[in-house]
Parts: C-alpha cells; sequence; structure tokens
C-alpha cells in the first residue's frame, strides 16, 4: 500500500516551477552574486595564501638588504647567478633528490594502486590501513624512526638516505591520488582488451596506464613539491655534503636571510606557474583523447 504522504511529497518534487518563482531566484542569485559570504571567504583564503609571495617578489628588486624599500634594482638577482655557488648545489641536491624519489615513488604508487584495487589477497585491508601511516605520523616521528633504521642497518647519512626517506613519505600520497583515478575506471575497457587478445603486460602498459595516466602525473608533481619543501625529516636523515635548498635557506637564519633568496623564489614561482600550465593543457587534451 503506497504511503499518500510520500506520493504527495514526490507530486509537489516533481511539479514545474513557477515562472514569478524562477525569477525571484535568478534575482537572488544576481544580488549575491559578489558580496556573498562564500565569495568574501574566498578573497581571503586567496590574501591570505598568496600575499607572501607579492611581497617575495617585491623585496627582490629592492636594493637594500633590510625591509626598507629604497629603489629598484636587480643586484640580488645578478648575485643568484654569479656569487651563489652553495645556493646552486643545494638547490641541484634537492632537484636530484625530488626527481629520483618522486620517479620511485610514483611507480611503486601506482602499480600498488593497482594490485590494491583489483586483485584479492591475505590482509588486503591491514595492507589499505599501514600504506596511510606516513601520511598520518608527525614528520618528527618518521624521521626519528627513520634515522634509528639507517642506524640500524649501519647506513651513512647522505644523499642515499634523504632519497629513501622522501620515497616513504611520497609513496602514500602517489597511491592515493591513482588509486581515486582508478575508481573511475571503466572495467570494460580490460575486458575488450583480452578478447582482442592482449595478455596482462599488454593489457597494464596499453590499455590501464594511458586510462590513468593523469592521476600518474599528478602523483608524481605534488611527489616533486613534497620533497622540495620537506626540512623536518631531511635535517634528521641528511649527513656531510648533502645540503637540500630548506636545509641550506634554514641555516642562513642566524646571520639573516638574503634577499638572494627572494630572487631565487621569484625564478621557481616563475618555473613552477610554467609548468602548471603546460602541464594543464597537455594533460586536459590528454585527457580528451580518452
Amino acid at each position: 500500500m503506497k504511503n499518500p504522504i510520500l506520493s504527495l511529497y514526490k507530486k509537489f518534487k516533481s511539479a514545474p516551477k513557477s515562472e514569478s518563482n524562477r525569477h525571484a531566484k535568478l534575482q537572488w542569485k544576481k544580488r549575491n552574486r559578489y558580496f556573498s559570504l562564500s565569495n568574501t571567504a574566498l578573497c581571503l583564503s586567496l590574501l591570505f595564501l598568496f600575499l607572501p609571495l607579492f611581497v617575495i617578489v617585491f623585496y627582490s628588486f629592492n636594493e637594500s638588504k633590510d625591509t626598507t624599500f629604497t629603489r629598484l634594482s636587480f643586484v640580488w638577482y645578478q648575485k643568484l647567478i654569479f656569487s651563489s655557488k652553495p645556493l646552486w648545489l643545494a638547490l641541484l641536491n634537492s632537484f636530484i633528490v625530488a626527481l629520483t624519489s618522486a620517479a620511485v615513488a610514483t611507480v611503486l604508487g601506482t602499480l600498488a594502486a593497482i594490485g590494491m584495487s583489483w586483485y584479492k589477497f591475505f590482509g588486503k585491508p591491514y595492507i589499505q590501513s599501514v600504506s596511510f601511516l606516513p601520511m598520518i605520523l608527525p614528520e618528527v616521528i618518521m624521521g626519528i624512526s627513520l634515522l634509528i633504521f639507517f642506524s640500524g642497518i649501519k647506513l651513512s647519512l647522505g644523499l642515499l638516505t634523504i632519497f629513501i626517506a622522501h620515497t616513504t613519505f611520497c609513496l602514500p600520497f602517489v597511491y592515493l591520488m591513482v588509486s581515486a583515478r582508478i575508481d573511475e575506471f571503466d572495467y570494460s575497457i580490460i575486458e575488450a582488451s583480452h578478447d582482442l587478445g592482449a595478455n596482462e603486460m599488454q593489457t597494464l602498459t596499453k590499455v590501464i596506464v594511458p586510462a590513468i595516466m593523469p592521476g600518474i602525473v599528478s602523483g608524481f608533481m605534488m611527489s616533486i613539491t613534497m620533497s622540495l619543501e620537506d626540512y623536518v625529516i631531511t635535517a634528521l636523515v641528511s649527513g656531510p655534503g648533502s645540503t637540500t635548498l630548506p636545509l641550506y635557506v634554514y641555516s642562513l637564519i642566524r646571520f639573516g636571510v638574503s634577499p638572494v633568496i627572494n630572487s631565487l623564489s621569484f625564478v621557481l614561482i616563475l618555473a613552477i606557474c610554467l609548468i602548471a600550465v603546460l602541464l594543464r593543457s597537455r594533460l586536459k587534451s590528454f585527457a580528451a583523447s580518452r
């Protein structure tokens, strides 16, 4: 027996809205288009996030070393290019560790996401839970545990230990992003590839990987970003001759941060914006072709 109240509610919901109701709703949206609470919160959040970047860019063109603006100058960019060899060595170490650890974490995280999504085995729920521990644990705890592990196996601290540590904490992020992409995957494509005679390796390389490539690239770029900016874990597992950019910048705080760092920050901002724009257009065209 049908519920009369439920039938009346469905009839009311499916009834066409009157013209006056639609007109009033449209006018309300126009009236609150620019001065709504959500727009205000958005503007304040963007200001909070990007104002420090504009301050860095502004003072990178300041001739004076302190916060008093004297006149426009490119002296700090000149010193960045010709008189900052330790800074460039630290940046080189950061890029070496970031690229290698991100590449290994991307490969392992992608394979782990595919295996976790499509295969059943003993202990799968526990492995899924443990795989997120590097994301949940504080960086100090993770850095100390890795330091104890390296000391236990008698591994000298250096770029190798930084690489292992960065791969460890980047891997769960890649796994999470690729898993989100796999959740939207059309499984009928795999069945079609098997019907056409493709084996497991051909299906993986020519069907699955191209379909989830946006998630893989996103995880790779996030891993690079996290590796470049990490300080706590890097400081605990680094050794002589393995100074990265965050460690080098932090060591300058004792003597006052040089405006050369502001110049380097602006160069990195421009490079990252260029890479983001290029990747965005590439990924959109790649996803559309699929």
